[in-house]
């Protein structure tokens, strides 16, 4: 079976795991704090580490004081996690349209769902791609908004020059097993707003005041001050352990990445069944590889592709059309329901070979082109 997506984990990881466990010291501490200090390194800005992309997203906004009666804009072609970060915080999530070329923000409709509850804008850097962020930015500062990046997709990710999370007010990344780089679960929030990663810090223990900077040095407090809902979304040092050991081999892995979704950018580009995503993958590190089928039954060809050893899947289904957040929908996305019947994601991961992708990609072409009428 060609897996869709997979830890990409050698020696290096293993080893570093074994040195926090011979340590005996396995939760939140100097393991923590060295990634977070490579990390900062690595996007020129301070940085603090969280339990998930979702945690990062979530104690974003809570640090931005955004929260119950809020409105907050974000795509509806996301993963679950964005609408749930949201709504955690008592803020409403409002589902915007994505532009049908990249499947991220359509940032020429943002007006259609601004009110005078709007806080916020959510854009997701889809499959790592961030177009339209500057032009998110300029209706954000017009507006008075706050921008929270999605950066889950993008890490390594850069856009004229600049790296995804060097830039901007706040981007959230995730470390889960199958992103770009991995921690095993984890995510980190990167941002130049002192206030908001000070703040984090606190959040993310419970609410307890100063407890991060103890906890760097292996040291806890026992006599201390909560002025705020927290909540324990720390990140742990056996998970920092395989962060710092991934982000050493970032590179190389970024460059398979890349090379790989350009060898199915060649093999696809002249079949006349499916629709590709144009994207410049000489700056874009894609964590997922998406196309568009021409088939009136999507399901079949996943099936068909599974019988044939390949898994694929579906990213995303729009959350609007979740029974817990269609009532949240201003207007209706015409673009976004239609390209969700049609997408179909292809395996893609730094264990995928050139050989497995012909495999792939011949075996695709083989069931759209007798697929039954």
């Amino acid at each position: 079976m060609i897996r869709l997506s997979k830890s990409f984990i050698g020696e290096d990881e293993k080893s570093s795991v074994l040195e926090v466990l011979d340590k005996g010291y396995l939760g939140m501490g100097e393991e923590v704090k060295k990634f977070e200090d490579e990390l900062s390194n690595f996007f020129n800005r301070q940085v603090v580490c969280v339990a998930n992309g979702t945690a990062a997203i979530q104690l974003s906004l809570q640090a931005s004081n955004i929260g119950m009666g809020d409105e907050v804009i974000v795509p509806s072609l996301t993963y679950l996690a964005t609408f749930q970060a949201i709504s955690a915080t008592g803020a409403t999530p409002i589902p915007a349209e994505i532009n049908k070329k990249t499947l991220c923000l359509d940032f020429s409709k943002l007006s259609e769902y601004l009110s005078e509850r709007t806080k916020a804008i959510i854009p997701v850097h889809y499959a790592g791609d961030p177009s339209g962020i500057d032009e998110i930015y300029k209706f954000s500062s017009k507006n008075n908004l706050q921008v929270i990046e999605d950066a889950a997709h993008a890490f390594g990710s850069i856009i004229n020059g600049r790296k995804v999370g060097s830039f901007g007010d706040i981007s959230c990344f995730s470390f889960d097993g199958i992103k770009n780089i991995t921690s095993g679960e984890g995510g980190c929030i990167v941002s130049d707003k002192s206030e908001v990663i000070n703040r984090i810090k606190n959040l993310r223990l419970l609410g307890v005041d100063g407890e991060s900077s103890l906890r760097e040095i292996n040291r806890r407090k026992w006599n201390f001050d909560v002025t705020e809902q927290g909540w324990r979304f720390h990140m742990s040092n056996i998970m920092a352990a395989i962060g710092r050991a991934q982000l050493k081999k970032f590179s190389n892995m970024a460059s398979v990445r890349q090379r790989l979704a350009k060898y199915y950018d060649r093999l696809l580009k002249d079949f006349g069944k499916v629709d590709l995503f144009c994207r410049n993958y000489d700056e874009i590190v894609p964590h997922i590889y998406v196309l568009k089928i021409k088939s009136s039954n999507r399901d079949y060809v996943r099936k068909e592709m599974l019988e044939r050893g390949v898994e694929t899947g579906i990213h995303y289904q729009p959350n609007h059309q979740l029974s817990l957040y269609k009532n949240n929908l201003i207007s209706k996305l015409n673009t976004t329901e239609m390209v969700s019947e049609n997408i179909l994601t292809l395996p893609l991961h730094p264990d995928l070979t050139e050989i497995e992708i012909d495999y792939i990609v011949g075996e695709l072409i083989d069931i759209l082109n007798s697929e039954p009428i």
